[in-house]
């Protein structure tokens, strides 16, 4: 009740400097704030501008009251539209793609989403959202270290980073994303173990489903799955409640196990989300960040280097990440800040040949840093996992355009002949095939070459292939000091944006 009459106060206030100055105090601070608006007078300009239009007629509609979505935001994100710019002139070796927006929490996360969703590399990136606008600039290729030059590809970035649905999503949960009733959504968390994936597409099978589309992860002896199924007869979802009902009871009973006393989850729904920020919430929400105590595996290292410190001059938590670099790398760290409810600042993001850099000035949702220990060790805990998530180890083996065999069938052959699938994206939509396994030995050694001839000739598969797993890790190096890296990233961050900028305001 008072947030609704104070909203109502601010557009129906006795006096324009009434509403001026109410509003003001509205406006969100920060310790940086001169120097973002010294550095990005547009931005602030163009606000102050709006303010002042808006206060002088002000605007008769009633005002919704959610925290980050009332309707004077909107108002503000209306009449600031996202401005994107694609460029392919200013790099020699990756296109630039600049996005200046009014700032917005998880803004971030969607812009990068929908870029790796494209399969876009971000080798690099400068990250500046201090105060109440949002300025990032992108350097993209190809997976195969090419320029972004198809017209069509170019087109679909700005329409989709300048659509309202990047501010206001409406039954959906990312860009792009819109409930169906095509499929069947089921997401699968529980307890790992050699031939689940085989055990739960027999299930599956066994109750007439289809599965059309699915993405798997392993970690730290725990499995998230989603997967889109179908109906076999109908080719639609499935949406007989006792069918269902059926389909949890058995696919729960084989995710449990027989010594697992750890309760499995199963959901189904009939809308779709984004499968991998999911499968980072379900493996959270798993505490699979928890799971290794294993004292070689504490020490591995090959595995991701995350610092986190305090600069009290600043109010920040800085975030320093070092790992083999790789794609949607970015994606996996700036989800997992997200969900967990921080504020990304300022940020740095590089690679350099196979390693990547990234660099976070960072705060929590009510602007405070982390500063407790605990926190700060269980924030490194959940970074290190998001980016081993999808760093799987074993052999990648990708099979194409090959209906013969049906999945059941395919990970049974794999079970048999002592394989484990370490992750998995599996694509059956109509007659088109495009799975990948990434695949050890039950023992967790390399797999035997031989091994995958016999598969090949079990199956007479010839569209099987075994390729180089890039997302294998590798030793990183030694993480510097943060402290002494603060005033420079945040310096080289704003001119290099204010820069761009002025280039084409």
């Amino acid at each position: 009740m008072e947030r609704n009459l104070r909203w109502q106060n601010i557009f129906f206030g006795k006096t324009k400097e009434e509403k001026n100055q109410r509003k003001a105090q509205e406006l969100p601070s920060s310790p940086c704030s001169g120097l973002v608006s010294l550095l990005f007078p547009r931005a602030f300009f163009k606000e102050e501008c709006l303010l002042s239009k808006s206060m002088a007629t002000p605007p008769r509609f009633e005002v919704e009251l959610e925290v980050d979505d009332d309707e004077f935001s909107k108002l503000i994100r209306w009449t600031n539209s996202p401005r994107v710019v694609v460029d392919n002139d200013s790099c020699s070796d990756a296109t630039v793609i600049r996005v200046d927006c009014v700032n917005k929490h998880g803004i971030l996360l969607q812009v990068v989403q929908v870029l790796t969703d494209l399969n876009l590399f971000i080798r690099k990136a400068y990250i500046t959202s201090d105060g109440s606008w949002f300025m990032d600039v992108f350097y993209v290729t190809d997976r195969d270290g090419r320029k972004v030059l198809d017209k069509e590809v170019i087109s679909y970035i700005k329409k989709s980073l300048e659509s309202d649905d990047l501010f206001f999503p409406k039954l959906r949960n990312s860009v792009g994303i819109t409930p169906s009733n095509k499929h069947t959504l089921i997401e699968l968390a529980g307890s790992d173990r050699p031939g689940l994936l085989s055990e739960i597409c027999a299930v599956l099978a066994n109750q007439s489903c289809h599965v059309a589309k699915a993405e798997l992860w392993t970690h730290n002896s725990r499995v998230a799955a989603v997967l889109h199924v179908t109906d076999e007869s109908t080719k639609g979802a499935i949406e007989d409640p006792q069918r269902l009902s059926m389909i949890k009871e058995r696919v729960c009973n084989v995710l449990r196990g027989d010594n697992d006393p750890r309760a499995a989850r199963m959901i189904v729904s009939m809308g779709l989300t984004h499968p991998e920020r999911r499968l980072h919430q379900m493996m959270f929400d798993d505490r699979d960040y928890e799971r290794v105590v294993a004292k070689e595996v504490a020490q591995d290292e090959s595995r991701p280097k995350v610092t986190v410190t305090n600069c009290l001059e600043r109010e920040y938590t800085v975030v320093i990440l070092r790992s083999r670099d790789r794609p949607k790398l970015l994606f996996d760290t700036v989800c997992t800040l997200t969900d967990m409810q921080y504020v990304v600042y300022h940020g740095t993001v590089s690679s350099d040949e196979d390693e990547a850099y990234q660099e976070y000035y960072i705060r929590n949702a009510d602007g405070l840093p982390v500063s407790e220990e605990v926190e700060q060790r269980h924030l490194i805990q959940c970074l290190e996992a998001a980016i081993e998530r999808r760093s799987s180890e074993g052999l990648a083996l990708e099979l194409r355009e090959d209906g013969k065999f049906s999945l059941p069938e395919i990970t049974r052959v794999f079970r048999e002949n002592g394989l484990t699938i370490r992750r998995a994206e599996i694509s059956r939509e109509g007659a088109q095939v495009a799975d990948n396994f990434y695949v050890s030995e039950t023992s967790g050694s390399p797999v035997d070459p031989d091994k995958i001839d016999l598969i090949r000739r079990q199956l007479g598969l010839t569209n099987l292939t075994a390729k180089q797993n890039t997302l294998q890790p590798s030793n990183p190096p030694e993480v510097v000091s943060t402290v002494s890296l603060f005033f420079a990233n945040l310096f080289r961050v704003s001119f290099q944006s204010f820069r761009l900028i002025r280039s084409y305001s």
